[in-house]
């Protein structure tokens, strides 16, 4: 087919924190473990499981160290956090975290309504966190380019806007870097020249995707990118998520459809996906039956033709 694929990919679980971030309403800590354990049951094995937010601008979150030492505790498992700040980051080296990633937007308008700084301060910021994560043995610090496709209030992104972050977080010492479609306008032209363009300047840099499903493109992106060499990806148990800053942006990825399509490729991903089609039921039942994944939809709709009380049709 011509297609250059790998033999394995990563997905990495965002739906602990991406996901219900965008829930409205408090998700009680026991569902979280409930949760948490049935994805590593699953085979997940790279999670994102909270963010060291101030608990006054997300209530969501004022469990995080509680949620952050449970996953902590589960063998073999990533995990990695979300830090807005250096407060967040001395959160979250107090809960035992070691993996965190810091999310700048692509354009000044995003990261201002997002974390309230121009895309400069939030580089600033980068630098007092690199500062501090640097003295620590073992830490990682992944920086996430959210809006790096298409921005709510600006349109198009540049590709030089986002390289400006990518130079500047390598000049400063990450580990890693995520190109975040934040509100799903990239096609699989964008993703290539996107990933192509950033592999040119650093081919050794890790570097990974975080796609939102708005127009339906996810599994394409995802497709495209797997061609030009992408192995890493954020995915959302339920396709669980959304942007607040993108009225109408729809969740993340669904983690059960890019599984089902990488295993159906042939590809490696050590994930069950009966395990994690059975999370979105623990989702639908405790959280919120709003989950566009597809093939979620599919095995709901299976298990309530055969008269499964836990597969109650999510209408």
């Amino acid at each position: 087919m011509g297609l250059r694929l790998p033999d394995t990919v990563t997905l990495v679980e965002v739906g602990l924190r991406d996901g219900l971030q965008s829930v409205g309403h408090a998700v009680s800590t026991g569902t979280k473990l409930r949760l948490l354990q049935a994805l590593y049951a699953a085979g997940v094995r790279a999670m994102e499981v909270t963010s060291f937010v101030s608990p006054a601008a997300v209530p969501q979150f004022t469990d995080a160290e509680e949620v952050a030492r449970a996953a902590l505790a589960l063998p073999e498992l990533r995990v990695s956090a979300l830090i807005p700040n250096l407060r967040g980051w001395e959160r979250a080296r107090g809960a035992g975290v070691r993996e965190v990633t810091v999310v700048i937007g692509a354009t000044d308008p995003f990261n201002i309504a997002n974390v309230r700084m121009t895309v400069d301060q939030s580089l600033a910021q980068l630098a007092g966190i690199m500062d501090a994560a640097g003295a620590e043995p073992g830490v990682a610090v992944e920086v996430g380019i959210a809006v790096a496709f298409g921005c709510p209030y600006t349109g198009h992104v540049p590709l030089a806007a986002v390289r400006r972050i990518v130079d500047r977080s390598l000049e400063l010492g990450v580990a890693s870097v995520s190109l975040a479609d934040t509100i799903g306008v990239a096609t699989p032209l964008d993703v290539v020249r996107a990933v192509t363009g950033i592999r040119a300047a650093y081919p050794n840099l890790p570097l990974s995707l975080h796609l939102h499903d708005t127009r339906g493109m996810g599994l394409a992106n995802a497709l495209a990118a797997l061609h030009v060499g992408v192995t890493t990806f954020d995915g959302a148990v339920g396709g669980l998520g959304g942007c607040p800053f993108a009225p109408g942006a729809a969740g993340n990825v669904a983690t059960d459809d890019l599984n089902n399509m990488l295993v159906g490729m042939g590809i490696s991903t050590g994930i069950d996906q009966d395990g994690l089609l059975a999370c979105g039921g623990i989702l639908r039942d405790e959280v919120t039956a709003d989950l566009p994944s597809h093939t979620l939809r599919v095995f709901l709709g299976h298990t309530a033709r055969r008269g499964d009380p836990n597969g109650a049709s999510a209408g």
